[in-house]
């Protein structure tokens, strides 16, 4: 038995033993109920004599692939391979799985369904609120300008101030309640919603916003490709179905496809964006120095809160990608290449020329993020990483993608010390003749001896 199902079997029992408690025929006391909302969907439970004898008889197999109680790491890791990956956390599966199918807003303990009366009388209240507000906001937009202290500027003030309290108001809310919670938690939330987008981003601050930018700091991502940046949308790497650690060292073999990205913006509409995949650290051995280079350039990609998804060798080749996917590779003895992955928002209503793009960037070599940016007037807003050096495959990448220079290795230039040395001092000095010869082998610099 796992320890998720130990930790699980005191809550399965006392679920079990209230359920029995309640439709026995004693006399108890009748729980409220409060009523479920009309946004949240409401599960119901089957008699066990409604059952259909065919659900009775299905495999074993696909029970334990049911991702709503699958509890085993080989079933977890299957269905996400399947495209249907586990709900929620391991251990309310195992709840769910040896109970009985009791409806979340329908728990039978009392303390529990007063505190949902509290919080949803506290949620009425939010809601006239609201209402009042937008009624404030329909008279506002109605009175002209000229009859207003302030004129045009301060009534467009005034309108911002509003609306931003009303999206506050929509989030507190729901802010408490479990229902919300419980969705968000099991991945289910509607990110076209206010709530979910504030617990997203609540959470991305947390543990992934500090990687991502200790990754910043340490690998010198600012100021060597921007002066200054922080992000403010999360942005997941994925190749080959697996995620990768913003800054991590990666396979060429595995690098060699496009990436997908998940995009995560947390500010309500639908925006686009470009895309720039670029190498930091090209080698100029005339110049002795680094370079940059292009590996995928596309624009005009549309985003949203709920559509995260952005696979880079599935956008419009005509009216969406300038720079066609380039592998990432390293040559025998350089250093570890960063290769950064930049989504940087367009102007509302702006679409990018593809022609002028890949007159201006098809050549790769010597490709700047930031003249890049102030041309095209972007912003960035996410950021991701992965390190590339040479392996046992970059060479067979490099021929399958016709890149030249897989014969060529770099060597470091062995740099002689400027500083006389020194003649022998103290106790060796006082023995360099043949008649200490038995003690010359405890000794570092021994005249006319090769140095050991």
């Amino acid at each position: 038995m796992s320890s998720c199902q130990r930790v699980a079997r005191p809550l399965a029992r006392s679920l079990r033993q209230d359920r029995l408690i309640q439709t026995s025929s004693l006399a108890i006391r009748s729980f409220s109920q409060s009523v479920a909302r009309r946004d949240e969907t409401t599960t119901t439970t089957t008699p066990p004599s409604e059952v259909p004898s065919s659900s009775a008889e299905q495999p074993k197999a696909r029970k334990r692939l049911d991702p709503e109680t699958t509890t085993e790491y080989w079933s977890e890791r299957k269905l996400s391979r399947m495209g249907t990956p586990p709900v929620g956390s391991r251990r309310r599966r195992a709840a769910i799985k040896t109970s009985e199918n009791i409806p979340f807003e329908q728990l039978p303990y009392q303390c529990f369904q007063e505190a949902r009366n509290i919080l949803q009388q506290d949620r009425k209240e939010k809601l006239e609120d609201i209402v009042a507000e937008l009624a404030k906001i329909r008279r506002l937009e109605a009175t002209p300008a000229d009859q207003l202290p302030g004129g045009e500027r301060k009534k467009n003030l005034r309108l911002a101030s509003l609306r931003k309290y009303v999206e506050e108001l929509k989030i507190l809310a729901d802010i408490n309640d479990p229902v919300v919670k419980r969705r968000f938690e099991d991945g289910l939330g509607d990110m076209n919603k206010p709530i979910y987008r504030f617990l997203a981003q609540r959470k991305w601050k947390g543990y992934p916003f500090r990687h991502v930018t200790q990754r910043i700091q340490q690998l010198n991502i600012v100021p060597d490709v921007l002066p200054k940046f922080e992000p403010t949308a999360d942005v997941q790497l994925f190749f080959r179905r697996t995620k990768v650690e913003t800054g991590e060292i990666l396979n060429s073999l595995k690098t060699e496809v496009p990436p997908r990205l998940k995009v995560q913006v947390f500010d309500a509409g639908e925006r686009l964006v470009s895309v720039v995949v670029m190498d930091s650290d090209v080698p100029n051995a005339e110049t002795d120095s680094f370079e940059r280079r292009c590996h995928y350039l596309a624009a005009n990609v549309p985003i949203a809160p709920a559509q995260q998804s952005l696979p880079l060798g599935r956008v419009n080749q005509k009216t969406q990608l300038a720079v066609p996917y380039l592998p990432a590779f390293s040559q025998k003895g350089a250093p570890y290449h960063r290769l950064s992955v930049w989504v940087l928002q367009q102007k509302p209503g702006q679409t990018l020329d593809i022609v002028q793009l890949r007159g201006l960037y098809s050549r790769r070599d010597g490709f700047s993020l930031k003249s890049f940016r102030d041309k095209f007037e972007l912003n960035p807003i996410g950021f991701s990483l992965f390190r590339t050096v040479w392996d046992e495959n970059t060479a067979a990448v490099m021929e399958r993608a016709g890149i030249p220079g897989a014969d060529i290795e770099f060597k470091h230039k062995r740099v002689y010390s400027l500083k006389e040395e020194k003649k022998p001092r103290g106790w060796e000095a006082k023995r360099q003749g043949p008649k200490y010869k038995s003690l010359w082998k405890y000794t570092k610099r021994i005249r006319g001896q090769p140095r050991r």
